[in-house]
């Protein structure tokens, strides 16, 4: 790979109890790129997205083994906050806060210090034209968040992941409970935004992966219904010459 890496695993496991999610995957994964993950259901895509913002320590009985780079740094050692500023995450159905679109913007930058309302308009500003929302919204932003439409409440979230000012935009599935009008306007940002953030996307959507993607991973269970990593590179390569045979036969639709 030629370009910058900004994140990386290192032999990364992962345990719910005794129970064994992950088993050892290792990838890089380059700076201002789209990566997508994608593998039957229960492969452990989202799992493994998770883990570079440690959204899995909220699950009780999670230990990990191996290594989970930012830039270097051992996520495991970095202070959480710093570390999910850093590291924004988009879910797979929007969930703006019961608040106004502003204040839904403004959450993350006053959390993080930002009290003057001069300065909190700008943020706004600038994350809502970031999410390609500000034109749709800009003369309401007193309205509540939860009164826009789907694609719009999910852009919404986007903004507020990007007020923050983060490196990495991790996105579960962000357009699976959307139309396809408004799926193609996320696919469209994704492209975007790219110019600006590293983003890894779990989809089950393959024609979304090789749409919006510049690298690829195939996830699949192994005998024991651990994780594993089959296969990671080009997109393009991932897509018409994959390197082993179970990616070619999910791509083409013989299982999964």
């Amino acid at each position: 790979m030629t370009a910058e890496i900004r994140m990386r695993a290192v032999d990364y496991s992962l345990f719910y109890g005794d129970f064994k999610a992950l088993n050892s995957i290792s990838l890089d994964i380059p700076t201002y790129r789209i990566s997508a993950f994608i593998g039957p259901s229960g492969c452990g895509k989202s799992t493994f997205l998770r883990s570079f913002n440690r959204m899995n320590d909220l699950i009780p009985g999670v230990t990990t083994s191996g290594k989970v780079l930012l830039d270097g740094n051992d996520v495991s050692k970095e202070d959480v906050v710093n570390l999910r500023r850093k590291v924004g995450m988009v879910f797979q159905r929007p969930n703006p806060f019961p608040k106004s679109i502003f204040d839904n913007v403004a959450y993350g930058p006053r959390l993080h210090g930002t009290k003057n309302r001069s300065d909190l308009a700008v943020i706004v500003e600038r994350s809502l034209k970031g999410a390609a929302l500000w034109d749709e919204v800009k003369d309401d932003l007193g309205k509540s968040g939860m009164s826009l439409s789907g694609g719009q409440q999910q852009r919404l979230c986007i903004a507020r992941a990007i007020a923050v000012e983060p490196e990495v935009i991790l996105m579960d599935e962000p357009a699976s409970a959307l139309d396809p009008v408004a799926t193609l306007k996320i696919e469209e940002l994704m492209n975007v935004l790219k110019k600006n953030y590293t983003i890894a996307i779990v989809t089950h959507n393959m024609q979304q992966a090789a749409r919006v993607s510049d690298y690829t991973a195939f996830l699949l269970t192994d005998e024991n219904r651990a994780g594993n990593l089959i296969e990671f590179g080009p997109t393009k390569q991932i897509f018409t010459t994959p390197s082993d045979s179970r990616t070619e036969d999910y791509i083409s639709g013989r299982f999964g």
